[in-house]
């Protein structure tokens, strides 16, 4: 049974998540912890696509988050979780060809709704909003 990308964008939170709390893990373990070895060494493709990419375009999708912050905002005050969902929805808004930017986003806000609240779903889509409206023109 192969995953959805529905439970790779999942898998790959988590796991960036773990990468923020602890530099050192390691990616394929952990994937393999997250899904109790169904999956045996197949790795998916896609998760390393996503959390290598997030990884690697930390600092440019930070500023565009940044970007879209309330004036007296800085990137250290959003919870990290919020954070996280942000930067893969950014990254696959930015470098994932074909993939429509409004699935990414509602992506997103399916991950807050599952890891956040309320709020942080509201402020998720807010900031992706605003980004694809500066992405279209």
């Amino acid at each position: 049974m192969e995953l959805t990308r529905h439970q790779i964008r999942e898998i790959a939170f988590q796991t960036l998540f773990a990468l923020n709390a602890n530099k050192q893990t390691n990616k394929e373990s952990f994937f393999e912890v997250l899904t109790d070895g169904k999956y045996g060494d197949e790795y998916p493709k896609y998760l390393d696509e996503l959390t290598t990419g997030v990884v690697d375009h930390k600092e440019e999708l930070d500023n565009l988050i940044e970007k879209y912050l309330k004036s007296g905002w800085s990137i250290n005050r959003i919870a990290k979780t919020d954070l996280i969902i942000l930067e893969i929805a950014l990254y696959e808004m930015l470098h994932v060809d074909d993939l429509p930017a409004k699935v990414s986003i509602n992506e997103a806000i399916e991950l807050a709704k599952k890891y956040s609240d309320d709020r942080s779903r509201k402020f998720v889509n807010g900031i992706l909003s605003h980004a694809l409206e500066e992405l279209v023109k």
